[in-house]
């Protein structure tokens, strides 16, 4: 298999070939799910991939209709996807295991440990709780964690308490419980239990979900839905292997049989960059002859399409650390197909300023281009006035 189908296969899989119209909004959020870490990476993420998004078209999608629903999803990431898919992105991604669940919030051992409490029992014990705190209500994580330790506390036995409310590892004066809490919070997100409202200011709140949706999420099989997410996850990242499959929920290689075996009959191996891939069969001739990309989008921090594990397919090994920062990512510059640069945002009142290196020189058509996306991202960002300055 070549790298150039596989390539234009993802982009047209991440409907990165033409943009859809925005009557499609649904269909290209519930691809992959879109990530919104940090704030407002969706909506660029949206606005790349479907003509004529707004902000306010899709806050009212999310929030009046309530037909998007934003939570904490993959990799413990706030993701929005269409309502209608909640159980993919949500009894799919829930490990099956308490192992694996553990090793999707990667941090709470120890503190589990220190109070000689699993983390099932905990996540059961902040269930308990949640309704009591959060009923009509809208509380931020920090908010919550602490109304909901508070309340887990006094349950507690006297060695537990103490342990509990003493400060841990995690935040400055945090209380151990209160931490502890936060990652309990997570595996509720995917019980379907909690879900986020529209921001308020600087702060992303809570809801319940069944008071949010004016009803509790409809039950799914959980193989069924495991299965439904691998499908989507293969669709849009295939070739892939079980273990950029486990990298791109947040679980361990050793943990992904639950979602792989539901689909044993209906992928098939295929050989690429020097190893064995898998593909949904349905998909092998769109990967055979995939359609060709032209144009340019900037894409987000964290856009779908470069949360792909095997980065070496798109960009150059000696352009990584640029691409991928662990802090202060930037944007990816996609030009006809490719990764040729980065991008930084910089806003002074009205005035979005943008900052683009690039890898190799561009033409004077790609650089127009880049001018004319420049300014659709400026109206997403409610900026009146875009400026652009390139760097080779």
């Amino acid at each position: 298999m070549q790298t150039g189908d596989v390539i234009a296969f993802r982009l047209h899989a991440h409907h990165l070939t033409n943009r859809k119209p925005v009557a499609d909004l649904h269909e290209v959020a519930g691809a992959c799910a879109i990530q919104n870490s940090p704030p407002g990476s969706a909506l660029a993420a949206l606005g790349a991939r479907v003509d004529n998004v707004t902000r306010e078209r899709v806050d009212e999608l999310a929030g009046e209709e309530k037909s998007l629903l934003q939570t904490w999803c993959m990799r413990g990431s706030p993701f929005y996807f269409p309502t209608v898919d909640a159980s993919v992105f949500t009894t799919g991604v829930l490990p099956a295991t308490e192992t694996a669940r553990v090793h999707l919030i990667i941090g709470v051992e120890g503190a589990l440990n220190e109070l000689g409490m699993g983390l099932d029992e905990a996540v059961e014990i902040t269930a308990e709780e949640i309704e009591a705190v959060l009923a009509g209500r809208r509380l931020a994580i920090n908010e919550l964690g602490e109304e909901l330790a508070e309340r887990i506390a006094g349950a507690l036995s006297p060695a537990q308490r103490k342990t509990w409310q003493a400060n841990g590892p995690y935040g400055t004066n945090q209380p151990l419980g209160e931490a502890v809490v936060h990652f309990c919070v997570r595996i509720l997100t995917l019980r379907g239990i909690v879900c986020f409202a529209p921001r308020s200011g600087n702060k992303a709140p809570f809801v319940l979900v069944e008071e949010w949706l004016g009803g509790p999420l409809p039950q799914a099989d959980p193989d069924s839905a495991r299965a439904a997410l691998l499908r989507r996850y293969l669709h849009c990242y295939g070739p892939s292997t079980r273990k950029d499959f486990a990298a791109w929920i947040g679980v361990y290689t050793g943990d992904v049989d639950p979602w792989w075996s539901t689909l044993e009959d209906e992928i098939t191996p295929v050989e690429f960059d020097g190893g064995r891939r898998w593909i949904l069969t349905q998909d092998l001739d769109t990967l055979r002859s995939p359609p060709e990309t032209r144009g340019v989008r900037l894409l987000p921090p964290r856009d779908p399409y470069t949360q792909m594990r095997d980065r070496d397919t798109i960009v150059d090994k000696r352009h990584h650390r640029e691409v991928w920062k662990t802090v202060g990512e930037p944007g990816a510059v996609l030009a006809d197909g490719a990764v040729v640069g980065i991008w930084r945002p910089r806003k002074n009142g009205r005035t979005l300023s943008l900052t683009i290196n690039t890898f190799r020189p561009l033409s004077a058509e790609l650089r127009k281009q880049l001018h004319d996306e420049a300014d659709q991202l400026a109206e997403l960002r409610g900026a009146s006035a875009v400026r652009v300055e390139f760097e080779e």
